[in-house]
């Protein structure tokens, strides 16, 4: 199947031909279904905070911050923001002169709200010698939307998300994505230095970009939030990459023969965040941010998350060397207590254990990466959803899946789906050091059947393409995960363009 020019292309992106094989056999296979215990509610697998609890747990983040836990800021930033633009992309090649679709009249009516509005007029202007206005007046809509798209004009149909102008800020100034998650972070991810460490995951053609933008900001922003940035950036690994097949799944080649890769979406990340080296790691997505006007009840919440996630791991550690010492009868009935109730994982199978089976079981499930994920009520808005899912010893635990993950065929596991109150909006607090301070091996606790095939089109033809398991999905399928309900107005994804026209984006 494998000729010597694929086997070199395949060892130069660090691939193995195993590797491909397995590939090709999860295309002809497909991923199991997961089996559903059932949906996790406030109750059943989600935390709900009150006041109380809320300042108790930001005391204790504060606490930590002070007292030497190394934290880091996690943001996946790599892709291109293309599918922000599809509906705009469209407009620019219909041949249509004027916008026609509700989601382009929204587009044009409330152009002049858009934090970019300026530097788009200041291109059109330079471009066509005409204000955007003055354009809209001459019916010329297709050349505006072609000046943001384009490289001649701001370039954001290739950009990433990052670089794009989001929200208008304080002074008259306008304000990125990357500058607000550099904001979020001096508010709640500082450590007792008043250091702000922050991770980027980029591509390659768009790091200069960042480099640049981080050059221009940085020094200012420290001054203002009276805070040492230390950023640091990342690529997603070549050797993630995943096959493309044809729909008989043979390997799809390029016109000049070549076998072709795709990246294996945002899952392919658990390398790049296996190499941070902190305590504690926040993860969010680029995309979900605020102005500063708007951003109190997400640092709230965002340090009450970061305080549950240390009282939880210093249960853990304490257990955990309760258990090294030779835990009695009555701290084995303690500490599976613990499993049961604060990690909500269960295992009717420890009910015929003897002591030495059930201490081994309870040291298995508690020396793990630890992850504390926020959940808002779900308003429609896509995300991954909260489950407790069974694993492979029998025992049931909280998941994050997507509808793909779902068995469409068994009309219950639908029903369950359908019955979800939460969704998981990218919102996430890590602990990926053990109870020793030893940093986990995270490629050890991957689900890899829990990845996901999707049709795609290049050149014109349908092919198969295949994604690893997702960050927050199958990649974290081992950790202990901990559901706690977080307000809606701490998730605002962008999405489309005309999602920064959303209140909370103005």
């Amino acid at each position: 199947m494998l000729n010597e020019k694929d086997l070199q292309l395949i060892e130069n992106k660090g691939i193995t031909a195993s590797m491909i094989e397995n590939q090709i056999k999860r295309f002809e296979n497909g991923f199991p279904q997961l089996s559903i215990h059932s949906v996790a509610k406030v109750g059943n697998g989600i935390m709900r905070l009150n006041e109380k609890d809320i300042n108790h747990y930001i005391r204790l983040w504060r606490q930590a911050q002070q007292e030497g836990v190394t934290i880091e800021k996690f943001v996946p930033a790599s892709g291109a923001a293309s599918r922000m633009f599809k509906n705009m992309f469209a407009f620019t090649n219909s041949g249509r002169t004027a916008p026609e679709t509700d989601f382009e009249k929204q587009y044009f009516d409330n152009i002049n709200h858009f934090a970019f509005y300026p530097a788009l007029n200041k291109a059109c202007d330079k471009i066509y010698k005409a204000t955007i206005p003055q354009l809209i007046q001459d019916g010329k809509y297709v050349e505006i939307a072609k000046t943001m798209l384009e490289s001649n004009g701001l370039n954001y149909g290739f950009l990433p998300k990052a670089l794009l102008q989001f929200h208008r800020a304080a002074g008259g100034g306008v304000h990125t994505s990357l500058e607000e998650h550099l904001e979020e972070g001096a508010q709640y991810a500082t450590n007792g230095k008043r250091e702000v460490n922050i991770h980027f995951t980029v591509s390659p053609e768009h790091r200069m970009e960042f480099d640049k933008v981080l050059k221009a900001k940085l020094p200012a922003m420290e001054m203002v939030w009276g805070v040492k940035y230390n950023v640091t950036m990342s690529e997603q690994k070549q050797a993630t990459d995943t096959i493309a097949v044809n729909l008989d799944n043979t390997p799809y080649r390029d016109q000049d023969g070549n076998l072709f890769f795709r990246p294996a979406g945002h899952g392919a990340l658990i390398e790049n965040l296996n190499e941070r080296d902190a305590d504690v790691v926040f993860v969010k997505n680029i995309d979900n941010v605020v102005p500063l006007r708007l951003r109190n009840t997400t640092v709230r919440y965002k340090k009450a998350i970061g305080g549950y996630l240390i009282d939880v791991q210093r249960h853990i550690a304490k257990h955990l060397d309760t258990l090294d010492k030779g835990a009695s009868a009555s701290e084995l009935k303690s500490i599976k207590k613990f499993v049961e109730n604060r990690l909500c994982t269960r295992n009717d199978a420890t009910a015929g254990m003897d002591e030495k089976q059930l201490a081994e079981y309870l040291r298995g499930k508690l020396n793990r990466p630890i992850r504390v994920c926020g959940m808002v009520l779900n308003e429609g808005e896509p995300g991954g959803g909260p489950y407790l899912a069974y694993n492979p010893d029998g025992s049931y635990s909280p998941q994050i899946l997507e509808a793909a993950q779902i068995d469409e065929n068994d009309p219950a596991a639908v029903e369950l789906m359908k019955s979800g109150t939460h969704f998981n909006p990218v919102d996430l607090v890590c602990y990926i050091k053990d109870y020793k301070g030893n940093k986990f091996d995270l490629k050890q606790f991957v689900d890899p059947d829990t990845g996901l095939i999707s049709m795609k089109s290049t050149s014109g033809v349908e092919i198969k393409a295949l994604e690893l398991p997702g960050l927050w999905n199958g990649s974290m399928s081992d950790w202990n995960t901990i559901f706690v309900e977080v307000p809606i107005e701490t998730f605002n994804p962008v999405k489309t363009v005309n999602d920064l026209l959303r209140p909370q984006h103005q």
